[in-house]
């Protein structure tokens, strides 16, 4: 071991901690319920090192970390190997050691804290034979978690298939001890238990929107959260001086654009159905392109349809990014996210189209889809 990090928490993540270790605490008083807790924290919140921080501070020894995205491995494996507070614990994965992790697992000192990092796809893997868990995954069902971490929550493949490691189906629930659980090995139901859940994500819109946390179950931090921290810092050693200034511009479309996405249940606006495409690679192709072309165009203030706002704000409206010299500046490189990897290579086609000609000075890469690699082979690139 080479500890060599000795930084402290920042005032976001303190609060982070606190806010959880408190709610589970009151949970205490109902036994008969699983407590969970969501951090609805943005990128670089430093949601793996307040994550280990929070464990340290609750006295929790056993750790289970679970995700879709097996290449935030490396990120969870330093901040416990390199920082001081937490010598002693002792960190398990896959593709740590030549060893299986049930050995690991077997040889570790159970005296200290172990965290143990897995994905879904290893441990929702079934034997083809009888149909049960894997016999390698035995050791994960038969463990009692003190905590189990959801990273990555908002990830797409969070299905009934997953959340069926952890669930009982009520009648089930209601004849099945913890003690028939452990003994029950060859059910493919089996689930993984824990005292407590903490769900991570960036970006955890459809938990949110579903209502499947209230307000005291979740902490929030936003990108305006920190800017408001960086600005209104006081006193020396402020730790958001070295973040970038970050401007948010949102832009009301015109209703010539809007209305083609605006037919769902609730007459909403949805980006899914709007930039909804089919095919795949140079057959990809969106189902509304004359509106997504009409975006395009507005973008780059080519789309020329006013509305009332527009006459009602003059030069004061906002300045569309490809339209604007002062934004064209900085926007030498853009990321684009899309819904899905058909969106993405539909866009990729269609810019490169002829009537898009503005957006040919520009070096168009579609990062989507298994051409990178998939997981950890997809960091490279």
């Amino acid at each position: 071991e080479n500890r060599d990090q000795n930084f402290a928490m920042r005032p976001e993540q303190r609060a982070a901690v606190a806010k959880t270790k408190a709610y589970f605490e009151s949970c205490l008083e109902e036994p008969n319920q699983i407590p969970k807790f969501l951090w609805n924290a943005k990128m670089r919140f430093g949601k793996t090192f307040a994550t280990y921080q929070f464990a340290r501070q609750m006295g929790l020894k056993r750790v289970l970390i679970l995700t879709f995205k097996p290449a935030v491995r490396s990120a969870w494996r330093e901040d416990l190997c390199r920082h001081i507070d937490f010598e002693g614990w002792q960190f398990i994965s896959r593709d740590a050691s030549e060893l299986d992790l049930d050995k690991q697992y077997e040889l570790a000192d159970k005296s200290s804290p172990i965290v143990c990092f897995g994905s879904f796809q290893d441990f929702l893997g079934m034997n083809k034979e009888t149909g049960g868990i894997k016999s390698k995954n035995e050791w994960v069902h038969t463990s009692n978690w003190d905590l189990v971490v959801f990273d990555e929550y908002h990830f797409g493949a969070w299905k009934d298939s997953a959340k069926k490691l952890f669930d009982l189906e009520d009648e089930e629930a209601e004849s099945v001890s913890k003690t028939d659980i452990t003994n029950a090995l060859d059910e493919s139901w089996l689930p993984i238990t824990a005292d407590r859940y903490l769900y991570l994500s960036g970006t955890p819109f459809r938990a949110l929107n579903s209502g499947e946390f209230i307000e005291e179950q979740i902490y929030n931090w936003t990108y305006s959260d920190e800017q408001n921290a960086k600005a209104n810092w006081q006193g020396p050693d402020n730790p958001y001086a070295a973040l970038p200034r970050l401007v948010l511009l949102t832009y009301k479309l015109p209703d010539s654009i809007r209305s083609i996405a605006e037919e769902g249940e609730f007459n909403e606006f949805d980006l899914n159905v709007f930039f909804a495409a089919t095919g795949k690679g140079k057959e990809a192709k969106f189902e509304h392109e004359n509106e997504v072309q009409k975006w395009l165009d507005l973008i780059r203030g080519a789309y020329m349809p006013t509305t009332k706002e527009d006459l009602k704000l003059g030069k004061g409206k906002p300045a569309m990014p490809f339209a604007d010299m002062r934004l064209l500046q900085v926007l030498s490189h853009t990321l684009w996210f899309l819904p899905n990897v058909a969106a993405c290579e539909a866009m990729g086609n269609l810019l490169a189209q002829k009537q898009n000609r503005f957006y040919h000075d520009y070096t168009i890469n579609v990062c989507a889809g298994t051409k990178a690699g998939v997981g950890l082979d997809a960091l490279p690139p």
